[in-house]
């Protein structure tokens, strides 16, 4: 939903970098890009002024007349105050100190609010509460149908007496349930209401009974964040009208412009709670500022990653698989892999997972152009082998690629590289697991491939060096070539020094290794 903003903003740091200081014309000039970025993302023009004034200010300081490197600074000053523009900290549910609690759902019809009302039970209940969804949406057609099927989908309970399409009293079924859920033992209440395609008086009235009747802890104005400046108004008459507590960001994971998210909060002065960035019922989470503005800088989200995988990986499984790399690379078989990789499709999408992982916004047209059936053939590959083949994949010979390859419906070719990725993998992982470091990160501490690492590389690499003249070079190949014949024939028994048959006998490369050979 950010790449425009995104961009516009990379491209605008990308002219303050390698400046040694900066003058009032280059913060002049990087106020104004801002500026035309945030007006093209639909921010609201009252937060747009707020945000520009705050960091000319501070870009004028001394904060950055003083700094080290102050096109980093500028930077810094942006990232702070698309914190402060997003709400701050991070703004959690507050509950009731006598259960239920009771939450309140508001907001335009087609915001999302009968999927949203799934969505935040299901996170309730993975916290530990046991939630109640109440159907108090009784004029839209088969509003209440459709709650009982995402509370199904969801595993949590809902309360619907009434069938709806415009029968029954929604303040009065709001009313009820509050007692239905202290008989049941719920201790959330979540209530979903009716919307309007825009707002009237009687979307106000019955939003404000409902509020009267229930007394609601929390009361959460649902907003579509595809509906650009129209958001800001519509809060704005619904905080006048009704009253809400917090924010929720529905699809946010749509291709508009985004400005409703940078907007709301400054104009209504309510926090984001929760955004919803996806169809699925576990694209839901809380919403913090600071790490939707490292994602709006391109910085990545690493806790959110971390946490995703926390949520996912058993600590007992990662610590098994960690102990089993240790011992040698061919302890880890293709069902590790598979299962590994059957883990990693449970935290979601590929494509969001490495769009948290920073830097990666400028290979963003690739990452959204990969296809999460390629993990699904993959899959297919592996259960297509037998255990043995899995267990030791040096068996898979031509045959056995070709039973393969018509048993997961993919071209040999297909079945060649993944055995081929495979054995690279491993050897890379369990390296890593023996502290080795990776390959081809240099200067990383803990990683390989040091200052010091890549010198003696190089230097083995270079070997002895050759004479500059002709018939010298000549005389040192052929003294060489001697010494080996020599260390050849005593070797013992006719065999090379490196034990390979001697007398011209064929010796067959595995697979792995032809690639390399050319």
């Amino acid at each position: 939903m950010f790449d425009t903003l995104s961009d516009r903003l990379a491209n605008t740091f990308k002219t303050l970098r390698g400046r040694g200081r900066l003058s009032e014309a280059d913060i002049d000039a990087t106020a104004r890009e801002i500026r035309i970025a945030l007006l093209e993302a639909d921010v609201a023009l009252p937060a747009v002024r707020a945000f520009i004034a705050n960091v000319k200010q501070r870009a004028s300081g001394a904060e950055v007349s003083q700094a080290l490197n102050p096109a980093q600074q500028v930077i810094k000053i942006v990232n702070d105050e698309l914190i402060t523009i997003l709400g701050g900290e991070t703004r959690r549910l507050r509950f009731a100190k006598q259960p239920p609690t009771v939450i309140m759902l508001a907001g335009l019809q087609g915001a999302g609010k009968t999927t949203l009302a799934g969505k935040l039970g299901k996170w309730l209940q993975g916290q530990g509460h046991t939630p109640l969804l109440v159907a108090c949406d009784l004029q839209r057609p088969n509003a209440v149908n459709q709650l009982s099927v995402v509370a199904e989908r969801a595993g949590v309970a809902v309360y619907a007496p009434e069938p709806g399409n415009g029968v029954g009293d929604p303040v009065k079924v709001a009313k009820d349930s509050i007692d239905f859920a202290k008989s049941r033992q719920y201790d959330i209440v979540i209530v979903d209401t009716a919307g309007r395609l825009g707002v009237d008086q009687e979307l106000m009235r019955q939003a404000a009974d409902i509020r009267d009747a229930t007394h609601p802890d929390e009361i959460l104005f649902v907003v579509d964040a595809m509906i650009g400046q129209d958001a800001v108004n519509t809060a704005e008459a619904f905080r006048d009208g009704v009253g809400f507590d917090g924010v929720v960001l529905s699809k946010l994971d749509g291709d508009a412009r985004g400005g409703a998210a940078l907007s709301i909060a400054h104009v209504t002065g309510k926090q984001i709670m929760f955004a919803s960035n996806g169809e699925k019922l576990d694209d839901f989470d809380a919403f913090h500022p600071d790490r939707m503005a490292s994602r709006i800088l391109g910085m990545g989200d690493m806790l959110s990653l971390i946490e995703k995988a926390e949520q996912t990986f058993s600590q007992a499984e990662a610590e098994k698989m960690a102990a089993k790399l240790a011992k040698g690379p061919k302890e880890f078989t293709l069902d590790d892999f598979l299962a590994q990789m059957e883990q990693v499709r449970k935290m979601g999408s590929i494509s969001k997972l490495l769009g948290m992982l920073p830097g990666m916004g400028q290979i963003k047209d690739q990452i959204n152009n990969l296809d999460e059936r390629d993990v699904d053939r993959t899959a297919a590959i592996i259960k297509s082998m037998t255990p043995g083949e899995r267990a030791d994949p040096h068996l898979i010979n031509g045959s056995r690629r070709a039973r393969i390859a018509k048993g997961s419906g993919v071209e040999v070719s297909a079945v060649k590289s993944l055995v081929e990725r495979f054995f690279e993998a491993r050897k890379m992982m369990s390296r890593m697991a023996q502290g080795g470091g990776m390959p081809g990160m240099p200067g990383m501490p803990g990683m390989g491939g040091g200052p010091g690492r890549q010198k003696k590389q190089q230097k083995q690499a270079k070997g002895k060096r050759q004479s500059g003249n002709p018939m010298k070079r000549k005389a040192d190949a052929a003294a060489a070539a001697a010494r080996r014949e020599e260390q050849g024939q005593g070797a013992g028994q006719g065999d090379s020094p490196f034990g390979l048959p001697a007398g011209g006998q064929d010796f067959e490369l595995p697979d792995e290794f032809k690639k390399f050979m050319g």
